[in-house]
């Protein structure tokens, strides 16, 4: 039996880099539907209620199952459950081409959500038990690289493929990546606190609030939640919008992101590590709000590569510098928990996004949306500079590891 505490500063073992590649591919596998599911709803016949709630319904899935995720992360092993929710994740879009009827489609939505909720919140887990404590900021910064390259490199393959070739070519090669995907955690080695590992079901007591809620992180999971909220318009709207000022280009969006994200994430990983989250959430969410008033003036390639410089160095930064400070604040028992909570926070902040602003575009124009939504990213500077010192303060507590159970 190994221990951290012998390894602590050990941070790219080969389970690490498995598991993130793993991730990655889950992600892009799963986010390049994301923009195409909207008109593709549209295309067999979605009303634009309907077109929100292809967003809202997978985002309640998603919410409702984590908390029971995150109670059996107190007791279970880490593998078993990460097996579980890829292949979930494989078979629910394996089925997608098959949905002619927008009642079938809905409901393939919220089953959607539930595997991807389970998938998420497990994936986050073992991951944060891997990376060593000192290193959380750093190690969850390039875990959350591989989520935030899948959300920004696949919707423009998705979009590419969506417009070139078919529905099911896209749903193909979706496919595809999720096997690769599975193919890896197949043979990643996952370690397990030593206090999950001990403990047995009959020990936890099960609550739904308490599973849904850590009580130690749920202000940083609450700054996410208004980060989402304003993001959830790109994910609504962006393709409605790119046809409506004929901005073929607008894939380049998502690729200068994935660019700029990937070599600005050391830099932020380790100003989190070393100066904690205040300053580095103040300056991304900064940046964000620059780049979706870029985007809402796009009338060219020039503004969206702007937008996508600006997007990346922010938004890029943000989501994992909000993950690693709600991981940071929670103790190793918890931490499934936290990750749900943290998850949770995304799915509300995109889904009830979707649904708040496809009703407000029946009555402003599509920019005006990306406008509107940019103020969540100035509300988040508020939150994050009258913080209170406790919520800023880091929690590091050590963590014995056990390798006994894999």
């Amino acid at each position: 039996m190994k221990h951290q505490t012998e390894e602590k500063q050990v941070l790219w073992s080969k389970a690490f880099i498995m598991l993130l590649f793993a991730n990655l591919f889950i992600f892009m596998g799963f986010q390049m539907l994301i923009p195409t599911l909207p008109p593709y709803s549209q295309s067999i016949g979605a009303s634009g209620l309907e077109i929100g709630l292809v967003t809202t319904l997978f985002s309640i899935g998603a919410v409702i199952i984590r908390p029971y995720i995150g109670y059996m992360l107190e007791y279970r092993d880490r593998k078993p459950l990460i097996i579980i929710g890829a292949i979930s994740l494989l078979l629910i879009t394996v089925l997608y081409p098959f949905t002619q009827y927008i009642f079938v489609f809905l409901i393939f939505r919220l089953i959607h959500g539930l595997a991807w909720g389970w998938s998420t919140t497990v994936n986050g887990t073992a991951a944060v038990d891997i990376v060593p404590n000192a290193r959380i900021g750093e190690g969850m910064g390039y875990f959350g690289l591989s989520v935030t390259i899948g959300m920004i490199i696949a919707p423009s393959l998705g979009i590419y493929l969506f417009q070139h070739y078919s529905f099911t070519v896209l749903v193909v090669v979706s496919t595809i990546l999720t096997i690769i995907a599975i193919g890896l955690l197949m043979r990643v080695k996952l370690t397990t606190p030593r206090i999950v590992a001990e403990r047995k079901k009959e020990e936890v007591h099960f609550s739904f609030l308490s599973s849904f809620v850590e009580k130690s992180s749920w202000y940083p999971a609450f700054v996410t939640f208004m980060a989402t909220f304003g993001y959830g318009t790109i994910v609504t709207f962006i393709i409605i919008f790119s046809e409506e000022r004929a901005l073929n280009n607008i894939f380049l969006f998502y690729l200068i992101n994935a660019i700029v994200a990937t070599i600005v994430r050391p830099i932020t990983g380790r100003w989190f590590d070393q100066k904690g989250p205040k300053a580095l959430i103040i300056t991304c969410a900064a940046l964000t709000f620059i780049a979706l008033w870029l985007l809402s003036l796009a009338t060219s390639t020039a503004y969206i590569i702007y937008s996508g410089i600006f997007f990346g160095a922010g938004y890029g930064s943000l989501i994992p510098t909000l993950q690693a400070w709600v991981l940071a604040k929670t103790n190793p028992e918890r931490r499934g928990v936290a990750n749900g909570m943290f998850y949770s926070a995304i799915d509300l902040g995109i889904g009830l996004s979707g649904l708040v602003f496809g009703i407000i575009s029946k009555y402003v124009q599509t920019a005006a949306l990306f406008q509107i939504s940019s103020f969540f990213f100035i509300l988040v500077i508020l939150l994050t500079m009258f913080a209170s010192k406790e919520a800023l303060e880091k929690q590091q507590p050590k963590i014995v590891v056990s390798h006994g159970r894999k």
